[in-house]
């Protein structure tokens, strides 16, 4: 264990202390600085970026990364300015931390509030993608965390560009703490992290099963996220071909790599369409696997397993069966199966009518995510602000003893405030 990563979580703890009770204003100063030094420093992060391209491909090559991991490096001007427009949403957001959740009246001069605060410090691991690193600090600034990350050896060099503005950016912020965001490197980094339960609250991976699996079995500190994202998507009879087909390829081809892509196509043997729905997603490039020996492949590409299934129930039971509890959707215009549906799939998010790949903290408007869950703790699906927060019990009293109340002089009134 390196003395450099026992400096690291002390003084990450030491920060979160500071971060519990920082004011609104000065978090959110923090958001626009981090933005304004991505929009000044475009060219630097690209050039960063290109270099970890070049680097991937020769891992790609060796065999050592797959496609999908390659495709998630790419870090363009698109996915800039998204991540830019993601900061400045977050600034509009409410503060999620000192919300009362709920107020009792214990007696009339003792009242008991549910709270909001920060969960503490946060580790997450991820792989990959790049921007992954300022959605997830700019999370952890407004929730008030702090945070250790470990990116993927294949954006090292993106990582350590946004690493070094995000610091700049955070030493512009009067009252800001130190130490609040810190980066590793190396797998013994990840190592030491997991054995850290003194300090970090909470780990998140971000990656494939091998990670999520690995760490599960080598920490005693709660872990939040998802192993795989094994998607479905019913069609129901009597769905329409045009509007069908437009869901279907974009569930499959609007980023096949992510884990909100489809990948099993569930069809109900009375829909009419069958062969031309073939036809166009042969159309759209997407392999078709009918009846695969193993429906609990994660395909990350191009590739959709096809079952024929009887009915809506057939459809359900195969999901929980061979889903992940990640997302899933039933397309129709049966009421009552897509209520039955949306009720009876045991997944993280259930849709009706649209495309999978709407599973996203960006998309349900949390800013941005630090990952998604299919735990089923304090937070589940898309893990933004409110996934990031637990709560205290806040009793507010006016010399109150126990004794009174054992002894019958006072009696709890237990009213709802």
């Amino acid at each position: 264990m390196t003395e450099n990563m026992i400096t690291i979580a002390k003084k990450s703890k030491e920060a979160f202390l500071k971060m519990m009770n920082l004011d609104t204003s000065i978090k959110n100063k923090a958001l626009a600085s981090i933005a304004k030094k991505l929009e000044e420093n475009k060219e630097e992060i690209f050039k960063a970026n290109k270099e970890d391209l070049k680097d991937a491909q020769n891992l790609l090559d060796n065999g050592e990364i797959n496609k999908a991991t390659f495709d998630r490096l790419k870090l363009n001007e698109a996915k800039l300015n998204d991540l830019i427009k993601g900061l400045n949403d977050l600034i509009h957001l409410d503060d999620p931390i000192n919300k009362v959740l709920w107020a009792k009246e214990l007696d009339k001069d003792l009242i008991l509030k549910k709270v909001t605060v920060p969960i503490g410090v946060i580790g997450v691991i991820f792989e990959a993608r790049p921007d992954c690193f300022i959605q997830i600090s700019s999370l952890i600034i407004k929730s008030g965390n702090c945070a250790i990350l470990k990116g993927g050896r294949e954006c090292t060099k993106t990582n350590t560009v946004f690493y070094e503005l995000l610091k700049e950016a955070l030493n512009e912020v009067e009252g800001f703490p130190q130490n609040v965001i810190s980066l590793v490197y190396t797998r013994e980094d990840v190592k030491n992290m997991l054995e850290f339960d003194e300090y970090i609250s909470l780990i998140i991976p971000r990656g494939g099963n091998k990670l999520v699996k690995f760490i599960k079995e080598n920490t005693k500190i709660p872990v939040l996220g998802h192993a795989s994202g094994i998607c479905h998507t019913f069609i129901d009879s009597d769905c329409d071909f045009e509007n069908t087909k437009k869901i279907i390829i974009d569930a499959k081809t609007q980023y096949p790599s992510a884990c909100n892509a489809t990948e099993t196509l569930l069809i109900h043997k009375d829909y009419k369409f069958i062969n031309e729905l073939k036809s166009a997603l042969n159309d759209a490039q997407i392999k078709i696997v009918e009846n695969p020996e193993n429906y609990s492949t994660e395909y990350g590409d191009k590739i959709l397993s096809l079952k024929i299934v009887n009915n809506v129930d057939d459809a359900i039971e195969h999901i929980n069966k061979f889903g992940s509890g990640h997302t899933d959707s039933i397309l129709s215009n049966n009421n009552e199966h897509i209520e039955k549906f949306m009720n009876l799939v045991d997944s993280s998010s259930v849709f009706s009518n649209c495309s999978t790949r709407f599973s996203d903290g960006f998309r349900y408007g949390f800013g941005a995510e630090v990952g998604i869950s299919t735990n089923k703790t304090h937070a589940r699906g898309p893990v933004g602000l409110e996934g990031l927060t637990i709560y205290k019990y806040k009793l507010y009293g006016s010399n109150n003893i126990v004794d009174d109340y054992a002894k019958g002089i006072k009696t709890f009134t237990h009213k709802t405030l």
